[in-house]
């Protein structure tokens, strides 16, 4: 019997920031690193683990699921996942993560799993543990650390934060329906192969008797038109305005009081394993 340490990586900010901690904190701990790959990230988060793997010196690992979303898509009748149905989540991370461990917790293996939830997000649990022999461990929020210690860590490291934060709020597909209108948008003009890729989705969904859309209220391709397009910059740009003549800035941390899409939009209720 064996006892193991694995940490999930989803390319996004807080769990870069957790593997940092624990090599720093724990060195003693031979970590496990390990990444589940959907196909349809964006290239930021391919180029952000592979910094994060030279800081850490260590590999990595990658679980690619054995069927990917197009095999599930079909699976699933042509219905997108949404909000509300996340199959994506299930089959593209919980359940590879799943296989990778289940065979040497069932021999007796006792794994602990760690996982990027900050002192901060009293409102989210994470992937509570379906196996006697899995363990879920919370150092964030057991050492108090919050949003801006994430930073401060990812900062010290030298490592920064992962460059899509630029424009985009969370890791993730590139076609994540947790996406606000306004990152819609900077996806079609950053990464317009995507964004077509997505649009494409919709229509197939839409030919197979499933109306759902992306973005609520509106097709990728009412959303792309320039019209519509304006409109939303506009909008984004007023609830900056609003939100700036509100907030009181920190002099002691002026340069990590940017304003974040969460901060414009509220908190949206993702999905742990795709969005820490």
């Amino acid at each position: 019997m064996r006892q193991r340490h694995v940490l999930g990586l989803s390319g996004g900010r807080d769990s870069a920031a957790l593997a940092v901690h624990m090599a720093q904190t724990r060195p003693d701990l031979e970590m496990e690193y390990f990444f589940t790959d959907t196909g349809k990230e964006l290239p930021e988060v391919y180029e952000y683990l592979g910094r994060l793997e030279g800081f850490l010196g260590r590999p990595i690992e990658r679980l690619n699921p054995d069927r990917d979303f197009d095999f599930w898509l079909r699976q699933y009748k042509s219905f997108l996942p949404s909000p509300r149905t996340r199959w994506c989540t299930r089959q593209l991370k919980i359940r590879p993560f799943e296989q990778w461990l289940w065979p040497a917790l069932d021999s007796g293996d006792r794994i602990i799993s760690y996982v990027a939830i900050r002192a901060d997000e009293s409102y989210r649990e994470g992937y509570a543990s379906t196996h006697g022999n899995l363990t879920v461990s919370l150092p964030f929020r057991d050492a108090g650390i919050d949003k801006a210690g994430v930073i401060d860590i990812l900062e010290a490291s030298g490592l920064g934060l992962p460059s899509y934060y630029d424009w985009r709020s969370r890791s993730g597909c590139t076609f994540c329906f947790f996406q606000q209108k306004i990152e819609w948008v900077r996806l079609m003009e950053r990464h317009p192969e995507s964004f077509d890729e997505a649009r494409s989705y919709e229509k197939n969904a839409l030919e197979h008797g499933s109306p759902f859309t992306w973005s609520a209220g509106e097709s990728l391709d009412e959303l792309a038109r320039p019209e519509r397009v304006a409109q939303i910059k506009a909008d984004h740009q007023k609830r900056i305005e609003r939100a700036q003549s509100r907030r009181r800035i920190n002099p002691l941390r002026p340069d990590a009081e940017g304003l974040e899409i969460d901060d414009l939009y509220g908190q949206a209720k993702v999905c742990l394993s795709c969005h820490k």
